[in-house]
């Protein structure tokens, strides 16, 4: 029994033990989210606080997994580990359609889309005193590309391969991003990628020491390559009003993916219907929770995914009259598929 398991096991022999629980009416929900110096944690965590205000009016209640990321919690929501998972938009697209770490496995066809959230930005950051200014100078410079099983490290590789590079061409190291602003400060890397939204408390945490660090542009012949040979990716900028102790010479250009909210074809209906609405009922106030939220809309919500919708959402976003704004390509099987059941094409973040 994993951890995620044995504290679910926790919560119900807890719920059992206290006079008026009624654990039968009750389900309880996990969102997997990433780093808790990142944006997926309070991400999930704001969106487990208002379904849990509403506990009584849909009968569900919301916990919150620190994990490894994007990779990590596709594999976890399609074995049941997790009920819901964030998850960078390149990640999601790449585990419908069986490619990157699910190649071998084939098409993860029980994945399903719910809703996107903020842009995530592919962040290099350098120290000043390792010459990096492009992505030309990492070439033999100690460089932490991300962990294993997260987002990042993949976008780190692509932007490499955009570059016509390949990871031996560096000293690479594959630790969490939490851990990378102080290798940098200490001297032990000379550079770490992070896709992440922005302002992030690493980035800040980087720009804030004795060593003094840049924001590296991803722009150019590589930024086209990779506009060009990935579909999921889009043009990004990081506001230079974030980092004010960093060098920058004004906006950094770069590349960027989407946070997206995915689960299961085996959740039900109804629990995907009430988180879906309890978010978008709650916009408002969501959207205040972060300063990386300050564009979002109930439209560009639905942009970035490409996992069939969980017929929950669907069923949400038609009452809402937001149907329209659906790609026909999202509809198809999250139409056609009964709900509790699973799907035998499925081999298996």
């Amino acid at each position: 029994m994993d951890q995620i398991s044995r504290r679910r096991v926790v919560l119900l022999v807890a719920c059992i033990s206290f006079a008026g629980c009624r654990p039968r009416n009750v389900h309880f929900v996990t969102i997997g989210t990433g780093s808790v110096t990142g944006i997926y944690y309070p991400t999930g965590g704001a969106i487990a606080r208002m379904v849990n205000r509403k506990a009584t009016v849909y009968g569900i209640k919301a916990t919150v997994e620190s994990t490894g990321g994007s990779v990590y919690n596709i594999n976890a929501v399609l074995r049941g580990d997790l009920d819901f998972g964030t998850v960078q938009s390149d990640r999601q697209y790449q585990a419908f359609h069986g490619l990157a770490e699910w190649a071998d496995k084939g098409p993860q066809t029980d994945l399903r889309s719910v809703f996107s959230i903020h842009p995530e930005s592919i962040t290099l950051i350098a120290s000043q005193g390792s010459g990096i200014r492009a992505i030309d100078d990492l070439r033999g410079k100690r460089v932490n590309l991300g962990n294993i099983g997260s987002g990042h490290l993949q976008n780190s590789r692509d932007v490499l391969a955009a570059a016509g590079l390949v990871e031996q061409d560096l000293n690479a190291e594959y630790v969490q991003a939490i851990e990378a602003p102080g290798l940098l400060q200490d001297g032990r890397i000379d550079a770490f990628f992070y896709t992440v939204g922005h302002p992030n408390s690493s980035i800040e945490e980087a720009t804030f020491g004795r060593t003094r660090v840049r924001i590296v542009p991803i722009e150019g012949v590589t930024a086209e390559r990779l506009l060009q040979t990935h579909v999921y990716y889009a043009r990004s900028a990081i506001s230079a009003d974030y980092y004010p102790k960093a060098i920058l010479d004004g906006d950094v250009a770069t590349i960027g993916v989407k946070t997206t909210l995915v689960t299961s074809a085996r959740v039900p209906e109804n629990v995907v219907y009430a988180i879906t609405k309890v978010v978008f009922e709650n916009f408002e106030q969501f959207r205040q929770l972060h300063p990386a939220y300050k564009g979002l809309t109930r439209h560009n919500m639905l942009e970035g995914l490409s996992a069939p919708l969980h017929p929950g959402a669907l069923r949400y976003y038609r009452e809402a009259g937001l149907d329209e704004h659906l790609p026909p390509e999202l509809l198809v099987n999250g139409e056609r598929r009964p709900v509790a059941s699973g799907d035998d094409r499925t081999h298996g973040h």
